[in-house]
């Protein structure tokens, strides 16, 4: 799949135009293109029937103002058709652990991908823990054998697709299909890909998660999250979303509207930036193996060019042996790569991790230290400039 032809079941032209539109109306904005920022909490009821009936298109500030509608008009248009609603929570694992007490209650059984997100593993082994939610974690490229897993008593399925720091595949659909056979919800956590390169809801999911942090907001000045459902599923995450009193602040809503506008162009340009450098990664003699699903040479990748229509810029390598003084000497020679915590903004990072301590239904032996790397918005030549100046550290150390 080429990046610069935009192959795949959605036009990129017809999504462009459809970030750009959607959630805007210039008449009610007395003529401006961007939504006001509205500031508020209480909504005035012009009678006492009124407030009586709580009759009004909003009746208080965390359940919505004129600024998130416009931004989950946005989101659902990117969505598509099975989008039914869109929840604001104020980070990505905000989103995670909202969904998860919304589908989930005492005595159920969640199932959970070896490779996900470590706070939500977090949230999975210390909250739901105690309310009485049991946790099985499975191997990411389980598939259709992840029916032997099933319980009476499983609620929902969650996966990561790819896992953001291991970046294994997960097979959606045959996992769809398993847990719907059996009455089990499935919830995906979209933030990699975000729906302009991959629609889970269309592939049967039945709430997609992001880290709007991460892409959405695209300039690393935010914290939110968001979660798209379906219709079966939707009236239960508002109902919670409510119940739990979760929102986000305005300024944070605009910022992320503001990130959507451009999602398309600066998406597009992460996805060829980030395989022109992993291409040029799996060249140097100093890696043995580079973990990005749209490489040809990558286990998930027949499975992403089924069920993708790009890849962000954000992988992982796998270094030859070495000690850690030499993989420090790389990062500390890095003046490009930032290292920091996060990733999906206009600016190139690099962390090293290793998921040994934190799986459980797999083996982490990747054969080499570990580092994730965020291909940002600059020249490459520039970025792979940087790096060779890191190998040159890393191999005289």
């Amino acid at each position: 799949m080429d990046p610069s032809t935009g192959s795949g079941p959605v036009s990129p032209q017809q999504v462009e135009t459809r970030l750009v539109t959607a959630g805007r109306d210039t008449q009610a904005q007395k003529g401006f293109v961007n939504p006001p920022v509205v500031h508020g909490s209480t909504v005035l009821y012009p009678t006492a029937e009124d407030l009586h009936a709580h009759r009004g298109e909003f009746t208080y500030g965390r359940h919505g103002t004129p600024t998130t509608r416009a931004l989950q008009e946005t989101f659902m248009a990117l969505e598509g058709p099975q989008c039914a609603g869109v929840g604001i929570a104020p980070s990505g694992l905000a989103a995670i652990s909202t969904t998860l007490l919304a589908v989930l209650k005492a005595g159920d059984h969640l199932l959970v991908c070896d490779n996900v997100y470590r706070p939500s593993r977090n949230f999975c082994n210390g909250v739901l823990a105690r309310y009485g939610v049991e946790t099985t974690y499975f191997d990411p490229l389980i598939g259709a054998g992840i029916e032997k897993l099933f319980r009476p008593n499983t609620g929902a399925v969650l996966v990561e697709a790819p896992g953001s720091q291991s970046f294994e595949m997960p097979d959606i659909p045959a996992i769809v299909g398993m847990a719907h056979a059996r009455g089990a919800l499935v919830i995906d956590d979209n933030t990699w890909a975000t729906p302009l390169f991959h629609r889970s809801l269309d592939s049967g999911v039945d709430i997609s998660i992001q880290a709007a942090t991460k892409y959405i907001g695209g300039h690393s000045d935010i914290m939110f999250g968001t979660i798209s459902a379906n219709a079966k599923t939707w009236p239960t995450i508002a109902e919670n979303i409510r119940l739990l009193g979760v929102c986000a602040g305005p300024d944070d809503v605009f910022l992320a509207l503001r990130g959507m506008r451009t999602l398309a162009v600066r998406l597009n340009q992460h996805y060829r930036s980030g395989l022109e450098m992993a291409r040029w990664l799996a060249a140097r003699p100093e890696v043995i193996r580079v973990l990005h699903p749209a490489l040809e040479s990558d286990p998930g990748h027949a499975i992403w060019k089924r069920d993708f229509t790009g890849a962000s810029g954000l992988f992982s390598i796998v270094l030859k042996p070495a000690p850690q003084k030499a993989v420090d000497a790389l990062l500390d020679t890095l003046k490009l790569f930032g290292m920091g915590y996060s990733w999906g903004g206009f600016e190139s990072l690099v962390i090293p991790f290793d998921c040994d301590g934190y799986r459980t239904a797999t083996k982490w032996a990747p054969g080499g230290p570990t580092l994730r790397l965020h291909i940002g918005l600059e020249n490459v030549d520039d970025l792979k400039a940087d790096l060779e100046r890191g190998f040159a550290a890393f191999n005289a150390a």
